[in-house]
C-alpha cells in the first residue's frame, strides 16, 4: 500500500497534509449537502407552503426557546436555517461553477490562440486583459450587470437574474485563464513535439487542443480552484449589495444580506451562521488551491 501511495506523489503529499485533508472533507460535505439539498433539507425555502410565519425567529437548539426540530433556528419568515443554507449553497455553487466554466472556456481559448498565433491578435487580447486587470473584479461584474439591466426589457430581467449574474462573474474572471494559457503556450511552442505537429501540417486547432492544452492543464487547474472561491465570493458580494439574486431565491449572499437586518436585534444566528458557512466553503477551496499549486510546482514545496 505504501509503495502504491509513493508511486503517486500527489496522493502521497495529500495523505500527509492535515490541512488538505480537512479542507477536502469540508468542501466535500458542503458540495454533497448542496447536491442532495432537496432530500436533506427540512423545508424548501423557495416554496412558501413548506414553512410558517409562526415558526419565525426561533433560536438554535442550544438556546432557550428553541425548537429541536430546527437545529440552527429559523429566520424571520420561519424558514429553517439549515434548509436555507443548503439551498443557498446549491444556488451559489451552481452560479460559481457555471461562471467558472464560461470563464475557463473563454480565457483558455483566447490564451491558446494568442500564444499560438502571436502578432496583432495577441496584442489585442492582452491589451483588453490589461484594461480589465486595472479594474477590480467586483467593479467589472457591476459594470456588466448594469449594462445588462439597461439592455434587457424590464419584463424579463427578473427571470434572467441568474443568467446575467453568472455571465457578469464569468466575464470578470477570464483574464487569469487567458494570461496563464498564453504564457504556457509560448513555452510549449518551443517544444519539439509541437514543432513536429506543425511541420506535419496539422490544423492549428488540433495542435492547440490536442497537443498543447493537455500539457498546460496543471496551472489551469490551480486557477480553476482558486477562481471558484472568487466566483462564489463575487456572487455573495453582489447579492449582499442587493443587485444579485432576490430574497425569494436565497443564495448565501442573499441570506447574509437578510441577516444584516437582525444583527442588532438579538437574532444573531440569521447573519452569523450563513457567514461562517460561506467562510468555511471559501477557505477550504482556497486551501485545496494552494495544495494543488504545491503539487504542480515542486519548487514551492
Amino acid at each position: 500500500m505504501i509503495a502504491f501511495v509513493k508511486k503517486y506523489e500527489g496522493l502521497w503529499l495529500f495523505v500527509h497534509s492535515s490541512a488538505a485533508i480537512i479542507a477536502a472533507l469540508v468542501a466535500a460535505l458542503i458540495f454533497l449537502g448542496a447536491v442532495f439539498a432537496p432530500w436533506i433539507a427540512l423545508v424548501n425555502p423557495y416554496d412558501l407552503s413548506s414553512f410558517s410565519l409562526f415558526d419565525g425567529l426561533l433560536p438554535p437548539m442550544w438556546e432557550d426557546g428553541a425548537n429541536p426540530k430546527f437545529i440552527l433556528g429559523t429566520d424571520d419568515q420561519g424558514r429553517d436555517m439549515v434548509s436555507s443554507i443548503l439551498y443557498g449553497a446549491r444556488l451559489s455553487l451552481v452560479i460559481g461553477l457555471s461562471a467558472l466554466t464560461i470563464a475557463a472556456v473563454l480565457g483558455v481559448g483566447l490564451g491558446l490562440a494568442a500564444g499560438y498565433y502571436g502578432g496583432r491578435f495577441d496584442a489585442i487580447v492582452m491589451r483588453i486583459a490589461d484594461v480589465q486587470l486595472a479594474l477590480p473584479a467586483i467593479l467589472t461584474a457591476l459594470l456588466i450587470d448594469g449594462i445588462a439591466r439597461g439592455i434587457l426589457p424590464s419584463a424579463i430581467q427578473q427571470d434572467l437574474r441568474v443568467a446575467v449574474l453568472t455571465l457578469a462573474i464569468a466575464l470578470s474572471l477570464w483574464v487569469n485563464f487567458a494570461r496563464t494559457a498564453r504564457a504556457s503556450t509560448f513555452v510549449q511552442m518551443n517544444k519539439e513535439y509541437v514543432q513536429a505537429a506543425i511541420m506535419m501540417g496539422q490544423r492549428p486547432i488540433r495542435v492547440m487542443f490536442i497537443h498543447i492544452l493537455p500539457n498546460i492543464l496543471g496551472p489551469l487547474l490551480v486557477i480553476m480552484t482558486v477562481d471558484l472561491a472568487s466566483a462564489i465570493l463575487l456572487e455573495a458580494t453582489l447579492s449582499f449589495l442587493g443587485i444579485g439574486l432576490p430574497a425569494d431565491s436565497p443564495s448565501l449572499g442573499t441570506l447574509i444580506r437578510i441577516g444584516m437586518q437582525f444583527l442588532l436585534s438579538g437574532e444573531w444566528w440569521i447573519l452569523w451562521i450563513p457567514t461562517l458557512f460561506l467562510v468555511a466553503l471559501v477557505v477550504s477551496i482556497n486551501i485545496l488551491g494552494d495544495f494543488l499549486r504545491d503539487i504542480f510546482n515542486p519548487r514551492l514545496r
